[in-house]
């Protein structure tokens, strides 16, 4: 069961982390999994004319704490505790989609994967865990569905 949606996760980042810039659009969301869209412009660039790692850990970040506020509710201090990415081919400047599943969560912990791909491309050009730490108190989580 979602406790966010789309709109709500949107204005929440709004009002509690304006300085999050990044152009995000939220483009399918349900129990356990998120696909959002990230219009990259030349401003994530790296050497070599490829977007650069840590746009791509950015994006694996914020998809699943995306995930995670639809999950349990509006928790500002969720937070990171762990992201383990793998680069596995260079991206093209233009959108990428990530694809988010939720693979446990529980009333402490919340573990997801977050594959990443340059759009209108099949193989990904990241895959990334992450693992989120829910502070107590928070909203109890609902269980992801099967």
């Amino acid at each position: 069961m979602l406790r966010m949606n789309a709109d709500e996760i949107l204005a929440f980042m709004r009002k509690v982390f304006p300085q999050a810039r990044m152009p995000i659009e939220i483009e399918e969301l349900r129990d356990g999994f998120l696909r959002i869209r990230v219009k990259t412009t030349e401003r994530y660039l790296r050497p070599g004319n490829t977007i650069a790692g840590p746009a791509l850990m950015n994006i694996a970040d914020t998809a699943m704490y995306y995930l995670v506020l639809a999950m349990v509710g509006p928790v500002p201090l969720a937070l990171t505790t762990n992201l383990n990415i793998n680069f596995m081919r260079a991206p093209k400047l233009g959108d990428l989609i990530a694809e988010t599943n939720m693979l446990k969560l529980g009333k402490r912990l919340a573990v997801g994967e977050v594959s990443i791909y340059s759009d209108g491309s099949a193989e990904p050009v990241a895959h990334a865990t992450v693992t989120y730490s829910i502070p107590p108190g928070s909203t109890k989580p609902s269980a992801p569905s099967e």
